[in-house]
């Protein structure tokens, strides 16, 4: 039973080695990087990230870090630890493969504010989601172009059959200054760069998980629509262990590395 018990572990201990460490070196992750946000970073040098605003972020040396720990306190390279499978899943999700649940705080305050201090709002902007089918209005960041993605999106699903676009309304979710739930960190809703589509078609493993824990994964969000969203940029919580099948978050830095693989 102990060695039973030992395999396990170092089974899972496996796991998590290869999908914590670096898919991509740390000059192209950060070339990703620069090449995601053009209108927020201008370059980087060596360890050194420039915004456009004249202001440098310094990046440390970093180690992969236990999952739950990473999860509460990413670091910028952790960010793009996990590589991102851009278009139809062809493999079972593994065991804490999040890609894109790990986020920098300071980075993503830095794009798009602290909605805490009143710092997101200002840069908010009031759009119509599906205005033919539904005509619904939300708010998202006008910061990295993301509403105007959003009513490209928008236009798209509008083409697409009833059976299919029904996944995307009623919207379960746009701006909300909030936290994660089971993490308490700031949620992509908290920087009006995020959306939940139509509750009644979503899944969430919160809601799904086991008395022990176990994840069971469930989907029935339309692939046509996650190919939408990921052609602007937007990353889909489908893709992850954890999963949340109607949440879609702006995140073209992982889309990017998924370009170069």
């Amino acid at each position: 039973m102990r060695l039973a018990r030992l395999a396990a572990a170092t089974f899972l201990i496996a796991i998590f080695q290869v999908r914590t460490a670096p898919a991509f070196s740390e000059g192209d992750t950060l070339a990703a990087l620069v090449a995601a946000y053009p209108d927020a970073l201008l370059k980087f040098e060596g360890r050194a990230l420039y915004w456009r605003d004249g202001t440098v972020t310094e990046i440390p040396n970093d180690e992969p870090k236990p999952f739950e720990k990473t999860l509460r306190g990413a670091s910028l390279l952790d960010q793009l630890r996990l590589p991102y499978p851009r278009g139809a899943l062809k493999d079972p999700l593994m065991f804490n493969d999040d890609p894109g649940r790990f986020r920098n705080v300071a980075f993503f305050r830095k794009m798009y504010g602290n909605c805490w201090q009143g710092e997101v709002a200002k840069q908010l902007v009031t759009i119509a989601w599906l205005p033919k089918t539904y005509n619904y209005l939300i708010r998202a960041t006008s910061v990295n172009g993301v509403a105007q993605k959003l009513t490209a999106i928008s236009d798209e699903i509008e083409q697409l059959p009833d059976r299919i676009k029904r996944a995307a309304y009623p919207l379960a979710g746009g701006y909300a200054c909030r936290g994660i739930i089971d993490t308490g960190q700031p949620s992509m809703h908290s920087y009006g760069a995020a959306i939940d589509l139509n509750i009644s078609m979503g899944d969430y493993w919160y809601w799904q998980r086991s008395a022990n824990g176990v994840v069971s994964y469930r989907n029935r969000m339309p692939q046509e629509v996650v190919d939408i969203f990921e052609r602007h940029g937007f990353i889909w919580g489908g893709k992850w262990y954890h999963y949340d099948t109607m949440h879609f978050e702006y995140r073209p830095e992982l889309l990017e590395l998924a370009r170069r693989r």
